[in-house]
């Protein structure tokens, strides 16, 4: 099913950056084609048109897309940026949300409540004020996975490079105030990597069989996209190679649509609608019914603040959890074919909704309420991917970077330098391959004839 804005066209994986002579041509790059039938959403507003001046028509600006370098550099910043803004109101509704801030939430704001440090002991994190949560710290240690390996990951370098890093090297981390091992921050479904690769020794493919299965690895999946920009089936397998390690079922599954999604918004003509398309035509069972339930409830509306009831409605068959976030029911996170993780879709049906307009579509992410900082990390790093840094709002990333003493622009300088390696890399096996190929297919075929 296509989803196609009347404001914008669809995505044209025909269309190729202008090459440099030290960058690969992106022709090389697979893209991918449209299917199914179309389905309009509703309109956006147009902008006014300009007054022909005396000396006649006044031709419209065009603006060049984003380089790959500015849409490495809005996914990442806007990832942060959505995590901060949506981890102080993370697990709450957005009717308590609305108590406790006196409308929504419309950008950084403290905790949810002034005793972070004891409200809730299991979790005596800052969350608020600026602050990165796990799902930036998981991020910026694959990025650093990738700048280590320059090449394609699969789960062994969750084992040899991810793991070590997180009980390794002590860092900042925001939400804690303090330099410490990554591990000591990240949750019990992420400590489940170091556990069982570090100390169990399982395979690496299969070690995240038995976590509890939820939106832990698609969160920090943007880096996947971003390295197979252009190419979501590549990314989504990846990813898919990658999240083995952490996650099964449907949580491994929503890894790897997010990376495709995020590899998809950086074709150069994506729109919101060319994003969806390619996350339904790879998604599977439960996670491609909760993607296209969601994006159809988003196609009836048109604004992301009276988005959350008929998104959460829309996804609600295929969560878990159940209505009350911090009360899962008995059946909640366990594997199945029929379910999906609820970030996701959520994620993908506030780009809808906002039109790929950044501030929009995070504060609609933050004000959903529920797991709404990884909602907001991954609609933030979909809306950076399509327009660049510049979409991310400077008050926002320079604060963020400022809070959580983090610099936000390096990790995204650093991978699309990565990116451009690992394509020159592909390049050279595709056409060692296309040699090999060649040779062996003009070999002639044995037939019983010409074999007596």
């Amino acid at each position: 099913m296509t989803y196609a804005s009347e404001q914008t066209p669809a995505a044209t994986p025909e269309a190729t950056p202008t090459a440099t002579p030290d960058t690969p041509d992106a022709s090389d790059a697979p893209g991918a084609s449209d299917a199914g039938a179309v389905r309009t959403l509703p309109a956006r507003a147009v902008p006014p048109v300009a007054e022909p001046s005396p000396a006649g028509p006044v031709p419209p600006a065009v603006s060049a897309p984003p380089s790959l370098e500015d849409r490495a550099a809005g996914c990442l910043v806007g990832a942060a940026v959505g995590d901060a803004l949506g981890g102080p109101v993370q697990g709450w509704s957005p009717e308590e949300i609305v108590k406790r801030h006196g409308g929504r939430v419309e950008g950084i704001v403290g905790p949810f409540h002034d005793n972070w440090r004891t409200a809730r002991p299991l979790t005596p994190y800052h969350k608020g004020d600026g602050h990165v949560t796990d799902d930036t710290l998981m991020t910026h240690a694959l990025v650093r996975v990738y700048e280590t390996v320059r090449d394609h990951l699969d789960a062994y370098d969750i084992a040899d490079h991810l793991v070590p890093d997180l009980i390794g090297t002590p860092r900042w981390i925001p939400e804690l105030e303090t330099e410490a091992l990554p591990l000591q921050r990240i949750f019990l479904a992420e400590k489940w990597i170091v556990a069982r690769l570090h100390y169990g020794h399982a395979d690496p493919r299969e070690a995240g069989v038995g976590n509890i299965v939820n939106c832990g690895a698609a969160m920090y999946m943007a880096p996947v996209g971003i390295v197979n920009a252009g190419n979501p089936d590549r990314a989504y397998a990846e990813a898919l190679d990658i999240a083995g390690a952490h996650q099964a079922s449907y949580g491994r599954e929503a890894a790897g649509v997010f990376a495709a999604a995020v590899a998809a918004a950086f074709l150069p003509d994506a729109t919101p609608s060319s994003v969806v398309v390619q996350a339904l035509r790879l998604a599977k069972d439960g996670t491609r019914a909760a993607i296209e339930a969601v994006c159809e409830a988003a196609a009836s509306l048109t604004d992301t603040a009276s988005a959350p009831a008929p998104l959460r409605a829309a996804v609600a068959p295929f969560d878990t959890v159940g209505p009350d976030y911090r009360n899962p029911s008995l059946g909640a996170r366990r594997p199945s074919r029929l379910h999906a993780v609820e970030e996701l879709p959520i994620a993908l049906g506030m780009l809808l909704t906002g039109g790929g307009d950044f501030r929009a579509t995070v504060l609609g992410a933050v004000n959903y309420g529920r797991d709404c900082d990884s909602i907001a990390t991954m609609s933030g790093a979909l809306a950076g991917a399509l327009r660049g840094a510049a979409a991310v709002p400077a008050e926002w990333s320079e604060e963020v970077a400022r809070a959580s003493r983090l610099d936000l622009q390096a990790p995204g300088a650093a991978l699309a330098t990565v990116a451009r390696e690992i394509f020159t890399r592909d390049r050279a096996r595709a056409r060692t391959h296309e040699q090999a190929f060649t040779a062996i297919s003009a070999i002639p075929a044995l037939t019983e004839a010409s074999g007596r």
